[in-house]
Parts: C-alpha cells; structure tokens; sequence
C-alpha cells in the first residue's frame, strides 16, 4: 500500500482550535479521521480527541493487519467514541456532555470505506471529476433533499445538526464503500471552516489541478481570507492513493514492509479507561449512560436551587 498524504490545521478567529486529525495505518490498513469539537457545548476539544483516540485504540487492535469487516469497524468504533464522551460527561458530573463530529476513511486492498456524523466531510476527486461528497446531518442539507420531493419554506442555519457524538441519543452513522480506487484518486477529510466558505467547485477543482502539499494549504488560506475575523478553525486532511513514486518523499508512505503487527499512528491512542468491545456498544449500554448523565444535571440542578 503507498499513499502521499497532507494534513494542515488552523485555527482561524476563534479563541482555540477544537478540531482534531489524524491517520493511523499498518501493513495493508489505513485509517484517516477528523473530527470537529461542537462550540456551544462543553470541551468540544476534548470531544474531538477522545473520538479520534477511540478509533485509533480499536483500529490498533482489530487490524492484524487488515479489518475483517470495514464498514463494520467504522460503524462500532464511531459509536465506540460516543460511548466514551457520555463515560467522560458522566464521571465527571458534568450538565452537558463535550460533542463532536467526525468523518473517517477507511483505505483497504484497492478499495475506499468511510463514515461521517455530523457535517465533517469527505470529498473524493478522481482526475478532474468529483467521485463523492458526504451529506452533512444537519436540516439544511436534509431540506435541499426534502425539496425535490416536497415544497419546504423555512430555511435553516447550516450549522444546526440533527446528530453528531456526545448528544442524547444514538448517533446517526452514515457509510459508504466498497468503492474500488485508481492510482491518484484523491480524498480530502475536512471540518466545515473549510467547506462553509470554499464551493465543493473550488475545493475539487484545487485537487484534480495541484499535488496535495500545494491545493491544500491554499485551500486553507482561501477558507480563511474568506472566512474574515470570525474565521471558524479550518482543518484538512488529504490522500493521493498508490502516487507516483517519484512524488514528495516526505509526505510519501509506504506500506509494503511492515510486519503483520506493525502500527503507526499520528493519533496519540491512549486512553482514560479502556475501549469498549464492540458487543459491549448495545443501545441498553448507551441508554444507561444518557440516564446517568440526566441524574447528574438533576442531582447538579438541586445543588444550585
């Protein structure tokens, strides 16, 4: 397996950056995530990074070295990370539980895999053609798709989601793939600081025209000249797959000598408490979790009055 791959993230007007990326791969697995700490709420960064840690920690252990079921895998370990924001909102009796969203890529054999919750997304341009696009949770998008169907009047703020990690009640997890790849397609995961000022036009258009190391960094720096003062963080990561070998060499990995138990990662998998194992993540688990933090914001409540 060889890919180039470039990652860039800035933080924009804001006060902090709660975005958080990351790839992780062994021999013949690759992993390649984002996720987008919700302002509103609570420590989004802390959302942002446990998510990622969880998929990191389960990808480590289930890729010996490939996944046996990959939309599988993506299905439990998102739902692995939303387990831990509600485990980490509970322990600490906190009123509102830290939230994110997330969008992961999955790249096995010759073929791609991803989920997303929430409006990270995940573009995938093949020569001069965009392939894919996620479709964001949130009532605009569902609104744009509803109104082919239905006539709808009221109109919604992008940034109003319908479901992301950490909120009360199962996330909503969409997935895609198999979907078999070609020597130079390439991905892009990014947070909407990007795609909230940049047309899906100008951000396919930027990577069928330029190596990776050049479109997204001006990708980026287009986000944040449009973006203004209150420029939200603005974060990318993007892969070439199977590139051409005389390619960047720093930006270049190369799979094809790895040992069977190798891994490497850019995500730092270490945990407070341990991963749950994936028949572990049952909607009576999760419910359990919401009615312990409901008995925390009452118990906190109380304490107030």
């Amino acid at each position: 397996m060889r890919f180039d791959v470039y990652q860039i993230s800035r933080k924009g007007g804001r006060e902090k950056n709660e975005d958080r990326m990351g790839y992780c791969y062994t021999r013949d697995s690759g992993l390649f995530a984002l996720a987008d700490g919700m302002g509103g709420h609570p420590q989004g960064e802390v959302a942002s990074q446990l998510a990622l840690q969880t998929l990191a920690a389960m990808f480590q252990r289930e890729a010996k070295p490939v996944l046996a079921d990959p939309l599988r895998f993506l299905q439990d370990a998102i739902l692995a990370g939303h387990h831990q924001l509600l485990r980490y909102a509970t322990e600490r009796g906190m009123v509102d539980t830290p939230r994110t969203t997330v969008v992961a890529c999955l790249l096995q054999g010759n073929a791609a895999y991803w989920a997303h919750c929430g409006d990270s997304r995940l573009y995938l341009v093949r020569g001069d053609k965009l392939i894919a696009r996620t479709r964001d949770h949130s009532y605009i998008e569902l609104q744009e798709t509803l109104s082919q169907v239905v006539a709808i009047n009221e109109r919604f703020n992008r940034n109003v989601l319908f479901t992301c990690l950490g909120s009360p009640g199962k996330p909503v997890i969409d997935t895609a793939g198999p979907l078999l790849l070609q020597s130079g397609d390439r991905l892009l995961l990014c947070s909407d600081g990007l795609w909230g000022t940049v047309s899906d036009a100008d951000i396919a258009g930027q990577l069928a025209q330029r190596p990776i190391a050049d479109a997204v960094p001006e990708l980026v720096e287009q986000a944040l000249r449009s973006g203004g003062a209150k420029c939200d963080n603005v974060s990318v990561i993007a892969v070439e797959w199977e590139s051409a070998e005389d390619g960047d060499a720093a930006a270049s990995v190369s799979t094809e000598t790895l040992g069977d138990e190798v891994f490497a990662s850019t995500i730092q998998a270490s945990l407070q408490g341990e991963v749950p194992a994936a028949d572990e993540l049952d909607d009576a688990e999760i419910e359990r979790s919401i009615r312990e933090i409901n008995e925390a914001i009452q118990r906190s409540s109380k304490k107030r009055s």
